[in-house]
């Protein structure tokens, strides 16, 4: 593939989709590792002029590029925290005809329980990510609204028990009472 040349006040900002970033942007990548870079920070690491950078991350929020800038947070380190239950659950689906799987999938990540949904490959032939209150929120929400429809064939549930890595990110577990080992 070549290379698109695109200009913000006579800034050149390449995209090429033949590099290792797969033709993602430097500004891109810079905040997507960290969103709180600023402008200023990521012109001096590109050596472009601030405005220049500013007007790209404009139209990449204008052009749905940039969707939301997010935080990862550890929510074991927070104390009286509501505790929240994900499940990754894989649904095996029949895709709808002259439609596919595309009209399936926005039926189901319409619900506001699935946070995440992904067409994958495999014996399943979707990955969703749902949050609850609790496992019997999560169990409801499988069992009444998303095994009834119609081009369902069967679900998997998979209860997140712990979390270590997000997003790139080791998180850090609280420290508990190590019990001493004893031996006899």
């Amino acid at each position: 593939m070549g290379c698109e040349k695109i200009t913000y006040n006579s800034s050149l900002i390449t995209h090429n989709s033949d590099d290792k970033g797969g033709g993602m942007d430097e500004i891109l990548e810079i905040l997507e590792k960290d969103a709180r870079t600023t402008s200023d920070d990521i012109a001096r690491m590109l050596k472009k002029k601030p405005q220049n950078i500013k007007e790209a991350i404009k139209k990449y929020e204008k052009e749905g590029v940039i969707l939301k800038y997010k935080a990862v947070i550890n929510r074991d380190l927070i104390k009286d925290t509501d505790s929240s239950v994900r499940a990754l659950i894989e649904v095996n689906i029949t895709p709808q005809k002259d439609v596919g799987f595309d009209k399936v999938a926005e039926r189901i990540y319409s619900f506001p329980e699935v946070s995440s949904c992904y067409l994958i490959s495999g014996t399943y032939d979707l990955l969703l990510i749902v949050e609850g209150k609790d496992l019997h929120t999560v169990s409801r929400f499988v069992a009444e609204k998303l095994a009834p429809l119609e081009n369902i064939k069967g679900t998997i549930t998979h209860f997140l028990l712990k979390k270590y890595k997000e997003d790139g990110v080791i998180l850090k577990q609280r420290e508990e009472n190590k019990r001493i080992a004893i031996s006899y």
